[in-house]
């Protein structure tokens, strides 16, 4: 099974077009691998024949599946652990300090996929901070893809996806099994909305953010397009807000609208209160 250099550029194409990302030179196999699957379930005996397909017509809803398809991100619930750490010892207890009198709290996960990152915020804020008991929480978790959207509010998941990072005792506790899948409880499932969004395309208008998660996003975006994606997250950012990229992910050089804080072994950004012209290098 392979994939022609002509096929394969398409496709880049495809994706760089309908959601900005950049599908690198190398990753035919992520490719043959996402799109296998999609040509079989439309009786195609390879991904090639696929192609010829997308090629033939205008955007259809095929076209949509393959975007779909090779945009998903990874992801499992509580991601790398020391940004949870972080969140709960230090950012959540500022915000909840601050925002006392209002007694609102607003925080976004863009590009969620299937929803473990929401839905490990909620089960922090659940565990940890009682005081929020009463409190508006505004918990959101957008994605570019509707089949991701769909498992995400769904909150059912598989025995590898839970295995990977959620602890034992909030497994038991937030989940019961189900068949072969784990189903997570009301409780927390309807702490979390969903809706699709599209970090390139057109943005509803989102009410202030006290934090928000773009983590592991920016990698796939060229230079132009991580600047403005920056640029209007951080104008739906409160003042005070807290914004968290991927571990290999930085605002340096790109955005000097945002500041760095580091807190513990994660680093996290906040808008500058006068940001310049361009990237000084101090993020």
């Amino acid at each position: 099974m392979s994939l022609t250099a002509s096929d394969f550029d398409y496709l880049r194409e495809l994706v760089r077009r309908e959601a900005a990302i950049v599908l690198e030179p190398g990753k035919e196999y992520l490719a043959l691998t996402r799109l296998d699957p999609i040509a079989r379930g439309e009786g195609l005996a390879s991904v090639s024949d696929l192609v010829a397909r997308l090629r033939a017509g205008n955007r259809t809803a095929l076209h949509e599946e393959v975007v779909d398809a090779l945009t998903t991100n990874e992801t499992s619930f509580f991601r790398d652990l020391h940004p949870f750490e972080s969140l709960r010892t230090h950012v959540l207890p500022e915000l909840v300090e601050r925002n006392a009198q209002r007694r609102t709290l607003s925080i976004w996960c863009a590009a969620c996929s299937s929803g473990q990152e929401p839905y490990s915020v909620a089960m922090l804020i659940r565990e940890h901070f009682p005081e929020l008991e009463g409190w508006r929480i505004d918990l959101l978790g957008t994605d570019i893809s509707p089949s991701m959207l769909e498992r995400a509010r769904a909150g059912r998941y598989g025995q590898l996806e839970v295995n990977r990072g959620l602890p034992a005792q909030l497994l038991l506790k937030y989940f019961r099994r189900v068949g072969a899948h784990w189903e997570l409880d009301d409780s927390i499932r309807q702490m979390v909305r969903f809706q699709r969004h599209n970090l390139v395309g057109a943005w509803p208008p989102f009410p202030p953010f006290d934090v928000v998660f773009l983590r592991n996003v920016l990698i796939y975006f060229g230079l132009e397009t991580k600047r403005q994606v920056l640029a209007r997250v951080r104008s739906v950012m409160r003042p005070d807000g807290y914004l968290l990229l991927g571990g290999s992910e930085t605002t340096l050089n790109i955005d000097d609208g945002f500041e760095r804080v580091p807190i513990g072994r994660t680093t996290w950004y906040r808008p500058r209160t006068q940001p310049g012209r361009g990237g000084d290098g101090c993020s």
